[in-house]
């Protein structure tokens, strides 16, 4: 690909930057089914407290290095390290037509690497949560239009991010938006109503923890 002008993208290097250089030189998008995933440490302004900053950042960088490599290998676009958190796009033009499915391996695989399920416990406390549905993928820019960038909006998007605050220090949250595009049976996965700030319905879960049910083909 760099014989031919392209480069690694940003966003995940197993593809090239051509989407990222689009966006930067064009405003604008699509409504697209795609499968969000969240992850956030659980607590982070305690363990801050707790530390002193060049520990807490050496914290965070582990946390961030650890989630971005899983993710990438299950064929996501890294949209945002915000903070306390990572948020991932699975848009089924990359991760395939098993997008929301790759997002729950993802999410089991999150647990494991932050040491969910392994004898000396968890070294940072995660939660995660998956959403799948319709959302405006594209460029978007500042006032002036120097700065740009490609990410997904919409309500979609709040879901997901409202499913990683509610889930709990080892849990994954998925949506049965997301169960029933995977096609998979949950029936020994814990089912949740949730209340979602800014919703008017309640939302349906499937709760998976390190140890405690599983993914069933």
């Amino acid at each position: 690909m760099r014989l031919i002008g392209k480069r690694q993208s940003n966003k995940n290097p197993h593809f090239c930057s051509a989407c990222e250089l689009f966006a930067s030189t064009y405003q604008g998008g699509a409504e697209i089914e795609l499968t969000m995933l969240f992850v956030d440490v659980r607590g982070s302004t305690s363990l801050a407290e707790k530390m002193n900053p060049t520990e807490f950042s050496s914290l965070m960088n582990r946390f961030y290095e650890e989630a971005i490599n899983v993710l990438v290998h299950y064929d996501a676009f890294i949209d945002k390290l915000v903070g306390d958190e990572v948020t991932a796009l699975f848009f089924p033009g990359f991760a395939g037509q098993d997008h929301a499915r790759n997002a729950m391996e993802a999410g089991k695989k999150l647990l494991d690497v932050m040491g969910y399920g392994q004898a000396g416990g968890a070294w940072v406390p995660i939660g995660v949560g998956i959403h799948t549905g319709v959302a405006w993928v594209g460029a978007i820019s500042g006032a002036n239009g120097d700065f740009k960038d490609f990410t997904a909006l919409g309500d979609n998007v709040n879901i997901a991010a409202r499913l990683a605050s509610k889930a709990g220090a080892g849990e994954v949250l998925v949506s049965e938006d997301t169960c029933n595009a995977a096609q998979m049976d949950f029936k020994d996965l814990e089912k949740r109503e949730l209340e979602l700030k800014g919703k008017s319905e309640m939302v349906s879960v499937r709760v998976f923890k390190a140890n405690n049910g599983s993914f069933v083909k």
